[in-house]
């Protein structure tokens, strides 16, 4: 079994679209309110 810095070694690097968009505060506060409203609706469906 290869040690934790092999691994880490190995992993793949964000490419520079991935790193703009974690970087974008627009888009984070997007990301954060569809996963809020997903699961609201998924809360929702559960309370008959």
């Amino acid at each position: 079994m290869e040690n934790e810095t092999e691994s880490i070694k190995h992993a793949p690097l964000p490419t520079e679209k991935t790193l703009r968009s974690r970087r974008n505060l627009p888009f984070q506060f997007w990301r954060f309110a569809a996963i809020n409203f997903k699961m609201i609706k998924m809360i929702r469906r559960g309370h008959h």
